[in-house]
Formats: structure tokens, C-alpha cells, sequence
């Protein structure tokens, strides 16, 4: 039987694929949160007290009473009842990138075996999962399992719809019986706590007297793959890794620049419509969609949020994304690099700070030079990088974003800080002990009459940095695609928690010595960036000069891999920073090292494991194969007294021994298991493991040029890419 039946089943499929009824849009204000039990609805549903309540914990974290908690888990299940809705949940986030759910039932039976509905408070506020059965770094074990979940009111309960039924889902914190975090939602609103404490010292000093309470805000550029299932479901390495383990380079790729931002296949665009209408139906303000790049990718870009409900919308919308591409007949793929050779997915995380009597505190205004408090709060963040870039580096760290991070699509693994041209040179200047005027970008004239003038930004955009300011806000580039926010978020707020009570600190000093205010501000600031100002860079990040003077001449750490970039997790600095915040201690933060170093090895074992079984069960047949047609024609022709070129056969037979050869050395290595440290594993990953996957997926990519078209049993590049 031909090798590639099932590919040629699945192109035949494909093409004759019916399309999906496009039905009419419905209007975003019939649906926009309709499944969302919000303050609105709470509004309507509670009682004045009960609401007013409610609405303080959701807008300033106040404690709720047991009574008041009653009261909303009553409304909160006779509106989801009335929705047709039968099961609960607590839905939470474990220190993977995944999303949890432990399913009840409002179901109750009375003595008479009759059944009711019941939600109290209690059922509200607390669930209890096994700790143990989670990642937890040693926090738990089986002897030691118990943990608990508890409704987190500042982020609305909402209804998940599915076509197996609806469900009131209850975002919750996930903790041990002994109180350490075992998620990633706990340490988020430390994180935003400690950065409010610190935020409120900084604007206080500054002469603000009323100041609300500061969030973070995020607004994540969701990037990623569609595949037709029919091909997916050939592809053992995109079912169990999520990126292909082999295949060779489309002879057309991304190289004519001719998919980023054109037209939306029609059927990826009947998809887009269905998922977007589930997010609005949730609240979840999607606002950008097109194509990305690379050919088959795409991205989705929601208008910024709270910190806290924006990670809880990422996590949502990875799993519908996931779940509506099923029903249009894709597999979504959320790798950082699902395809070797053409850009790899990211997520782009927009970040600032800000309440409601201040504003954004990183929008300079017209004239940064004017605005102390945002030079301020710039400042802090410049050093924040500066001080805690392994930090940043460790937190976007995964054996999936490694292949991603430093390739020419994505930013390096060097944490720098882009500020624009204007911004820099006001930095500069203060650096410096002068001021200069600002300038503006000026005005873009092309000397059309039809194209109205508009103003020019005052710094260009460089997508070659991991960090940028993009005018409001900083853009961390170098998350990876199936992360969850949580992890960088918490990070960054923990940092600017830092460095803000450095620079009140600092302040206090400067302001007792009789300096007013905006000459205080110089002089932290000049100090600042007379220590920091080595991890500012506008250039270009791509390039072999710039990796090598970060490093010698500016100090900066080039960490290429997972393995040299976690262990910064356990250094002394993390340590204090994270523990002086409150944020994380010294336990929970060992466990997180656990946690990842192990998700790690395991990533890199399950993809040695596939390489071994789809070389010698897949590829190394069908080499064979060819090569004994080739041989059976070579014997017809020569009885014939033709002799054919044998060089095709050759190189088959050269390559085919050299793959084998590089798979029994894989097989033995992944034997390995005495390492004396989990950082020794970690290197041998990195440094032995991946590059003997690196040299058996290069002959096996090259037998894929030789062999015949018919024979080969896996889906290629050329379709996966270019046949939706």
C-alpha cells in the first residue's frame, strides 16, 4: 500500500470539504456578556447592601462577609439556573499553562428522595481539589494532599456553553492546606498589591492627594496556527508535542511577504466570527484579528483589561480557541514553533499601570520632560529590567519557546529596554544633567491632496526588542505563544514594586535635603540611569554586534535555553525581591524552579520518545521501500543493458544509516538518569538530547527531498500551510 494514503485521504477530504453555513452576525449589544455574572447583573440580581458590598471587594479587594457571600451564591444560581445550567465549578490555573475545572452539581435530594437545587456561600467560596495531583513542587504529596480552591470575587463568574451542555464557572484561587500558592492567579494579586503599596508611596511624595487604587493592565497579542484536522491527525509529533518533529521546507514559505495582514481565508474567517461571538457573549473585549506572517497563522488581539481578568480571559480564550477550531475542523495550534523555518507565535504582553484619579502612569503626554510622575514610573521600569532581566527571561522560559526566542521572528534572549527616539533622548539628556525641548515626531506629509496629514509618532517601533515602549504602555515581546500571562505579569509587577520603593526611598532623601520636586526627581532619576542605562537599546536586536557588546560592554546575560535561564529563580536576589514584596516565598518560589525544570525534561523526553518511534516506525519504511523499487527498476533496466545513475539511491542509503545511527545514540541517551542535580538534567536536555533530535530530524528532512512523493507517509509542509 502507498506510504501516503492517508495524506492523499486527507487533501481529498479537505478539497471537498462542504463549507460551514455562515449564519448572520448577531449584534454586539444583544450578546456582549450575556454569560457573565458581572456587576450589572449583580446590580439587578442582589439586594442595595448585598451590591454594594460585592462591589467593593470586586473593585478594592475588601473582605466579604460570610452573610453578603450567601446572599450572591443564591442570585448567582437562580440566574444560571434560569440559563439552563446544572453544574458548578471552580475554575483555576495550576503552575502549568493549563486551566482546571472540578465540576458539582446544584443537585440535592430531601429525605423524601426528591431532588432540589442548592448553593450556598460555602459552596461559593470553597472547593476542594487534591493538591497532590497537581504540579506543586514537593508542596504536596499523596501521604499530604489536601488543597482547596476559593472563589476569587474580584474576577465575574461566568457560563461556559458547550454543545454537551452549560456550566457556572467560578474563578478561584488554588492553594495547599498549609497556605502556600499552588496557582498562578494568588501570586498575580500579591504581585498587583505589592506594586499599589508601592505605586501609592511613590505619588504621595510626588504631592498626589487623591489617589484610587493602582492595576496593572494587560492587553495580550494571541498568535497561532491553524491546521485541517485531517492532516493534524496524521501528524503523531502535532497530536503529542504540538509542533512537527520533521519535515522539510516548503519551496514556498513566508519569503514573498504576502500573507501578514491580507485577506482572511473564507474559512478561517467563518471560524474567527464563531469565536469571537463566544467572547463577547463572555465580556471579553476581542477587538484585532488577521493574518500574521507566516502562512496559516494568524493573530487575535483583545482591548487591554485589569491585569487579574485579562490573565483569566487569556486562559479562556486559549481554550475556546481550541475548542471552536475543532468544530470548524482545524487543530489550533498555541506552539511557539510548530513549523521549522517560518515565523514561530507569540504573545505580545501590553502592560502599564494606573488608577482612576492619575491615569496611565506610563502615557508621557504630550511632553515627557513635563510629566515627573511618569519619568518616574518609566525610570522604575528601565530599572527593573536592568536589575531582574534573567528573572524576565526565566518567566517566558519552556522548552517551546527556546526554538523561538533569538530566531530572527522573535526577540532575543537578551532582556533590553527600547524606548523610542524621543523618550531616550529625554533619558539621555537627564543622564546627562541637561534638558532639552521635546520634539515631536512631526507631521507625515506625502504630498497627496486626497490623504489628509497626520501626526508622526515620536519613535519609531523596533520589533527586535524583548521590551519596548510603544507610546502608553511597554509591549513584552518575548512571550511565548502557550503561555499563560500570569507568570511575566507577576514578574513585572514585582519588579516595579521594587523599584518604586527604591525611588521613594530615594525621594524621601532628596526632598529632606530642601530639593523641589522636580529637581528630586532629576536626581533619582540621573542616579538611575547612571547604574541602569546599559539595558536602553534602540537598535537593531537581531544582530550578531549587538549580542556580542550587551555582554562585553554593557553586562548584559545572553541566556539562550530553559536550562540557563531557570536556576535564576534560585538566586539570592529573586529570593529577596520576591519575599520583601510578599509576593512568593522562599518555598512557593522553589517549588515554581520544580515545577518548570521538570515540565521541561519532560517536554524534551516526550519529544525524543516520538522522534525514536515516528524515524524507525514512519520514515526509516519508507526509505526502504523506495529504496527496493529503486533497486528492483535498476535490475530491469540493466538486464536491458541501460545503466542508471545510482546517486539518488546513494544518498538515500547514506542518509537512511545516518538517521538509524543518530536514533540508537537518542535511545541510549534518553536512558540517562544519574544526574547528580535537576540542573544537570536540564543541560544534558539542552546540550545532548535536542541535538541528537537536531541531527536525526536533518536526515530525516533530507530523505523527504529524495524519497517519492508516493511513499511518503507523513503530511508535508507545502499542505499543512497552504491547504485550508
Amino acid at each position: 500500500m502507498s506510504g501516503n494514503t492517508t495524506r492523499a485521504q486527507a487533501i481529498l477530504d479537505i478539497t471537498k470539504r462542504k463549507p460551514m453555513s455562515v449564519r448572520k452576525p448577531e449584534k454586539l449589544g444583544d450578546i456582549w456578556a450575556i454569560d457573565v455574572f458581572n456587576l450589572a447583573r449583580m446590580e439587578w440580581a442582589l439586594s442595595k447592601s448585598a451590591f454594594k458590598a460585592i462591589k467593593k471587594t470586586a473593585e478594592t479587594g475588601e473582605p466579604l462577609d460570610a452573610a453578603t457571600a450567601d446572599v450572591v451564591a443564591a442570585a448567582m444560581k437562580e440566574w444560571a439556573v434560569s440559563k439552563g445550567v446544572k453544574f458548578f465549578s471552580h475554575i483555576f490555573y495550576p503552575m502549568t499553562n493549563i486551566t482546571a475545572e472540578k465540576h458539582d452539581g446544584f443537585i440535592v435530594t430531601n429525605s423524601d428522595g426528591s431532588a432540589i437545587t442548592e448553593f450556598t456561600g460555602s459552596l461559593l467560596i470553597k472547593g476542594e481539589p487534591d493538591g497532590s495531583s497537581f504540579p506543586n513542587g514537593s508542596i504536596r504529596m499523596t501521604n499530604a494532599a489536601r488543597g482547596y480552591t476559593a472563589w476569587d470575587p474580584t474576577s465575574p463568574a461566568f457560563i461556559m456553553q458547550t454543545d454537551n451542555g452549560a456550566t457556572l464557572m467560578i474563578p478561584s484561587v488554588f492553594m495547599s492546606w498549609t497556605g502556600e500558592a499552588l496557582d498562578k492567579k494568588i501570586p498575580l494579586l500579591r504581585s498587583n498589591h505589592a506594586m499599589n503599596k508601592a505605586a501609592q508611596k511613590v505619588l504621595s511624595l510626588m504631592g498626589e492627594t487623591e489617589i484610587a487604587q493602582l492595576n496593572s493592565s494587560c492587553g495580550a497579542e494571541q498568535e497561532y496556527f491553524l491546521v485541517d484536522s485531517h492532516f493534524a491527525n496524521c501528524r503523531p509529533d502535532l497530536l503529542l508535542a504540538g509542533r512537527t518533529l520533521f519535515g522539510a521546507p516548503s519551496a514556498k514559505g513566508q519569503q514573498f511577504d504576502d500573507h501578514y495582514f491580507g485577506a482572511i481565508p473564507a474559512r478561517v474567517q467563518v471560524f474567527m466570527q464563531d469565536f469571537e461571538d463566544q467572547l463577547y457573549r463572555l465580556g471579553i473585549p476581542a477587538k484585532t484579528h488577521h493574518n500574521e506572517v507566516a502562512p496559516g497563522q494568524f493573530e487575535i488581539a483583545p482591548y487591554y483589561e485589569s491585569a487579574n481578568i485579562a490573565a483569566d480571559h487569556q486562559q479562556l480564550m486559549m481554550t475556546l480557541m481550541k475548542s471552536t477550531a475543532r468544530k470548524h475542523g482545524f487543530t489550533c495550534l498555541l506552539h511557539e514553533k510548530p513549523f521549522a523555518g517560518i515565523n514561530g507565535s507569540g504573545k505580545h504582553v501590553n502592560w502599564s499601570v494606573g488608577n482612576s484619579t492619575q491615569g496611565n502612569l506610563l502615557d508621557p503626554g504630550s511632553t515627557p520632560h513635563d510629566n515627573l510622575n511618569f519619568l518616574l514610573f518609566c525610570g522604575a521600569v528601565i530599572r527593573g529590567v536592568h536589575l531582574h532581566g534573567p528573572l524576565l527571561r526565566a518567566v517566558i522560559a519552556s522548552a517551546a519557546n527556546d526554538h523561538r526566542l533569538g530566531a530572527n521572528e522573535a526577540p532575543p534572549a537578551i532582556l533590553s529596554v527600547y524606548l523610542g527616539d524621543q523618550l531616550e533622548g529625554v533619558f539621555k539628556d537627564i543622564k546627562e544633567g541637561k534638558l532639552t525641548p521635546t520634539v515631536d515626531g512631526g507631521e507625515m506629509n506625502l504630498g497627496l491632496s486626497q490623504i489628509l496629514n497626520f501626526k508622526r509618532d515620536p519613535g519609531d517601533r523596533n520589533r527586535t526588542s524583548p521590551f519596548a515602549f510603544t507610546g502608553n504602555r511597554f509591549e513584552f515581546r518575548a512571550v511565548g505563544s502557550s503561555q499563560s500571562v500570569s507568570g511575566p505579569l507577576v514578574a513585572m509587577n514585582t519588579m516595579l514594586a521594587d523599584s518604586l520603593n527604591w525611588i521613594a526611598g530615594k525621594l524621601e532623601t532628596s526632598l529632606g535635603k530642601g530639593l523641589t520636586r522636580a529637581e528630586a526627581v532629576i536626581e533619582v532619576l540621573k542616579e538611575l540611569m547612571d547604574t541602569h542605562g546599559n539595558v536602553v537599546f534602540g537598535g537593531d536586536g537581531y544582530s550578531s554586534e549587538w549580542h556580542e557588546k550587551a555582554v562585553s560592554e554593557r553586562g548584559l546575560k545572553n541566556i539562550p535555553t530553559t536550562a540557563d535561564a531557570l536556576p535564576a529563580l534560585l538566586e539570592d536576589s529573586v529570593k529577596k525581591l520576591f519575599e520583601s514584596t510578599g509576593v512568593l516565598s522562599p518555598v512557593e518560589l522553589e517549588s515554581r524552579y520544580e515545577v518548570y525544570s521538570e515540565q521541561y525534561i519532560l517536554s524534551i523526553e516526550v519529544e525524543a520518545k516520538l522522534v525514536i518511534e515516528m524515524a524507525k516506525s514512519s520514515i526509516y519504511p519508507a526509505a526502504m521501500q523506495y529504496l527496493s523499487e529503486l533497486s528492483t527498476t535498476n535490475a530491469g533496466v540493466s538486464a536491458m543493458g541501460i545503466k542508471l545513475d545510482s546517486t539518488i539511491a546513494e544518498t538515500i542509503a547514506t542518509q537512511a544509516n545516518e538517521m538509524i545511527a543518530s536514533v540508537q545514540k537518542l535511545s541510549a541517551a534518553i536512558e540517562k538518569h544519574d544526574f547528580s542535580s535537576t540542573e544537570e538534567h536540564m543541560q544534558f536536555c539542552a546540550k545532548e538530547i535536542l541535538v541528537l533530535m537536531s541531527d536525526i530530524r536533518a536526515n530525516a528532512d533530507a530523505l523527504e527531498g529524495e524519497v517519492s512523493d508516493d511513499l511518503w507517509p507523513l503530511p508535508k509542509y507545502r499542505e499543512m500551510l497552504f491547504i485550508k
